[in-house]
């Protein structure tokens, strides 16, 4: 096998977005953080970061003209383990970096830090106090089939296939001194949610 670590431009951004935001009420992508939408937030890191971002929806018209691949969501019901394999299937590269569509404050050294630690692994995903953090997460082609297996068996959590493939887990006192807030795996669920993040800041 080949240890070495591809740079950042050698692998794809995926970007979930096919959630129904059931409990938002709209469609979380768009929601302004700072002025600013989050899928805009992240988009801009994207390209800044990787070669290819991928947007994986069942809305497409909604991110027309946004100059980024669209890629219709392949299993419309297989929740974001479903939007996962989506993104891998048409990723141009062996390795994607996948985060939500909620996440307004994706931190650049520690996706990099991510990445320098990806080595042989199918799997590089953070582990904080809350548990792991999948939808922030490194991901091979390797876990194309796996997701299938766990889909077709009625699974939709993205962990659920982890025990078929290779997994680092990082530890948060890894990264703390990257992202000491954690704010990295900060999303917006609900109105709520919103409202408290905007009076934080």
């Amino acid at each position: 096998m080949n240890n070495a670590v591809p740079p950042a431009k050698s692998l794809t951004g995926i970007i979930l977005a096919g959630g129904k935001s059931l409990r938002m009420g709209l469609d979380k992508a768009f929601l302004e953080v700072e002025g600013i939408p989050i899928i805009e937030r992240t988009d801009a890191l994207f390209r800044k970061l990787f070669s290819e971002t991928i947007i994986v929806t069942n809305q497409e018209k909604h991110f027309k003209g946004f100059g980024t691949r669209i890629c219709r969501d392949l299993i419309p019901e297989g929740g974001a383990a479903g939007g996962l394999f989506t993104g891998l299937f048409f990723s141009s590269f062996p390795y994607s970096f996948a985060v939500a569509c909620d996440m307004p404050y994706l931190n650049e050294p520690l996706i990099a830090y991510l990445i320098a630690n990806m080595e042989d692994y199918d799997v590089v995903v953070p582990r904080t106090k809350d548990g792991l953090q999948p939808l922030h997460a490194i991901y091979s082609r390797n876990c194309l089939e796996p997701l299938r297996k766990i889909i077709r068996g009625g699974k939709r959590r993205v962990i659920d296939f982890y025990p078929m493939v290779r997994v680092k887990m990082i530890p948060e006192d890894e990264f703390s001194d990257l992202d000491p807030l954690a704010e990295s795996f900060l999303n917006v669920n609900t109105p709520d949610e919103l409202q408290f993040l905007r009076k934080r800041l």
